[in-house]
């Protein structure tokens, strides 16, 4: 596989000067700045109150917005939207309302407006590293069979491709963070399981030529059309 960042594809891949974007499950509000200063409109949705605190708290860039909400009620007009996105963020919706997610996706686009959907793969060593905290073998498939499903709400796939995401981290502490940021329920196991964390980061992660430790996350994109 071609190694690419996630936030690079998403700039390669879609068309986003003046576009009208949602980004579901924005986190931090990250992608929601890189977007902005491409010249998009972005409005990022998220449930998470630990992740709302930090993308409010960053500076802005544009005339992005983040909202409280979550990806199978988006909080959004009918025919809103140019594109939305679900950046690592589908399997994370419950396995019940992931189709409901694409029926949103649908609801809030306009007419041949897009779907970006980037899903980590349930394999490699970023994912054996995370499994005894949250095993997501199982809602990934989910989050899959969602996606190819999609067609009934009139979204059809344009493309799938899958590349090597590297994420380089400083240590243990950092791969911690990451992973509890998303959810809160995984500080409590981190906690029980300290000692096989440290083990499975120390044997799984690779020393960065620039410093650090490295994963190489496989992931998969599917492009749908609103039709």
């Amino acid at each position: 596989m071609d190694k690419r960042r996630n936030t690079d594809v998403i700039v390669e891949t879609l068309t986003l000067q003046g576009k009208r974007v949602i980004d579901v499950g924005c986190g931090d509000g990250g992608l929601v700045r890189r977007l902005a200063r491409l010249g998009a409109h972005v409005r990022g949705v998220e449930c998470s109150p630990r992740q709302l605190i930090k993308a409010r708290a960053a500076e802005r860039v544009g005339d992005e917005e983040i909202i409280e909400g979550v990806g199978q009620s988006l909080p959004a007009d009918d025919e809103d939207a140019d594109l939305v996105i679900f950046s690592n963020s589908l399997h994370h919706i419950p396995i019940e309302y992931q189709a409901k997610a694409m029926a949103e996706a649908a609801r809030v686009l306009r007419p041949d407006g897009e779907v970006y959907i980037s899903e980590p793969l349930p394999y490699g060593p970023f994912f054996e590293a995370v499994r005894p905290v949250d095993d997501e073998t199982w809602v990934r498939g989910a989050a899959l069979a969602a996606v190819k499903g999609a067609w009934v709400h009139g979204l059809e796939e344009v493309t799938e491709f899958t590349y090597l995401h590297p994420m380089i981290l400083a240590g243990y502490d950092e791969f911690r963070d990451r992973i509890i940021s998303a959810n809160a329920e995984r500080e409590v196991k981190f906690a029980a399981q300290d000692a096989e964390m440290r083990e499975r980061f120390a044997r799984l992660a690779q020393p960065a030529p620039e410093g650090g430790f490295l994963f190489e996350q496989p992931m998969r994109v599917n492009l749908l059309r609103k039709v």
